[in-house]
């Protein structure tokens, strides 16, 4: 059982509607995969062409070196867990997870011993002979996946499993995902809308945006080198500020940029062929704004989000858009409060005017040693 998936030149179209334009992708054996993207960008189709559920247009997808474009779902060696569940309502959770090795025609002390060890695993053996109406949500997920395990695929494939489910399960049933891709070790592509269901399972994130991949890496290389800005937008909870800016210097310690109120901040990135007047945008992340009396930025505060652990202040300057600020739980601050706020330049980035980001003169050092312990591994 390896699991390598590629897909070279992949391409879906409907009529004369295009979705995946074109996709070229490699999944390591074992790796965690996820596809995340606002609604309508491809992820589901994409994962679709991979189950074999939908044909592809062009291109070719392989697993393990084996060119299975043509293929049919069934002989893939794949199992998928759907949104819904689509378990069997007369069924008990025993029948629902052994069902497809019943149509198999797999002996039945086998099916037993498969299913009671997928039970085992995702903590369903008290539950095996009830029906699904006797389970709550997050259990019937689990039914849903163990059906899947038992078939012992090559990779699993998971569209939006938890959507369906209230806050505090969806937690629940992320962590169990988690120790089971550990301890099964085999590839898993998991589809979502949630970035931070992205960023807290995955290996690598896929990013895509109508039917493109704008970016794929480790979730921390996103979080701290996004190529653009939708990437840049779309990872990170709360979204990254951006203000609309304009070059006052560029030389080779940086660039710096004019600040809402006539301030201004050094960024450290490569000027390239940025010019004093260039029109650019700069992003920071909520988190590394800090209310400071010399703060760089000013404004009045128009909403306040107490959350316990943080407080979210979102602040409307004089001029320019409203931006985001993460502040300790306990932070005093209340709305319509005028208040300051510090920029630290090495946590900010730089966008040219079509939107790419310009390379950073100095990486962030958490994140380079754990990009480097993860390519060790």
């Amino acid at each position: 059982m390896s699991g390598k998936i590629v897909l070279k030149g992949v391409n879906k179209t409907f009529g004369d509607i295009t979705i995946i334009p074109s996709v070229d992708l490699e999944i390591d054996s074992g790796e965690f995969v996820v596809f995340v993207g606002p609604s309508g960008c491809g992820k589901s189709t994409l994962l679709r062409l991979i189950a074999g559920l939908e044909d592809v247009t062009g291109g070719k997808i392989e697993i393990d070196g084996d060119d299975v474009s043509d293929v049919p779902p069934a002989k893939r060696g794949l199992s998928m867990v759907f949104q819904s569940y689509a378990l069997y309502p007369h069924m008990s959770v025993r029948g629902n997870i052994g069902f497809g090795l019943k149509m198999a025609g797999m002996p039945a002390d086998v099916i037993r011993q498969k299913v009671e060890k997928a039970a085992a695993t995702l903590n369903l053996t008290s539950y095996l002979e009830r029906k699904p109406r006797q389970l709550s949500g997050g259990q019937r997920q689990r039914v849903a996946i163990g059906r899947a395990i038992v078939r012992e695929p090559k990779a699993f494939l998971f569209d939006e499993p938890l959507s369906n489910l209230d806050a505090a399960l969806r937690v629940q049933m992320r962590l169990e995902i988690a120790q089971l891709h550990e301890s099964l070790a085999t590839t898993m592509i998991y589809v979502t809308h949630d970035q931070v269901e992205a960023m807290t399972l995955a290996d690598k994130i896929v990013v895509l945006n109508a039917g493109n991949i704008e970016q794929a890496g480790s979730p921390l290389e996103l979080y701290h080198h996004p190529v653009n800005l939708f990437v840049a937008g779309f990872i990170g909870s709360p979204k990254m500020n951006f203000l609309a800016t304009e070059v006052r210097a560029a030389g080779p310690d940086g660039v710096t940029v004019v600040l809402p109120g006539g301030r201004d901040v050094r960024v450290p990135v490569a000027a390239g062929s940025l010019q004093p007047g260039a029109k650019v945008t700069l992003g920071v992340r909520p988190e590394h704004l800090k209310t400071s009396a010399q703060g760089e930025l000013a404004g009045d505060v128009i909403v306040v989000e107490r959350l316990g652990g943080e407080t979210y202040l979102y602040i409307r300057p004089a001029a320019g858009a409203l931006f985001v600020v993460q502040a300790d739980g306990d932070n005093p601050t209340r709305v319509h409060d005028r208040v300051a706020v510090g920029i630290d330049p090495e946590t900010c980035h730089l966008f040219d005017a079509d939107g790419r980001s310009l390379q950073r003169l100095r990486h962030h050092p958490l994140a380079d040693t754990i990009h480097a312990a993860q390519r060790a591994s």
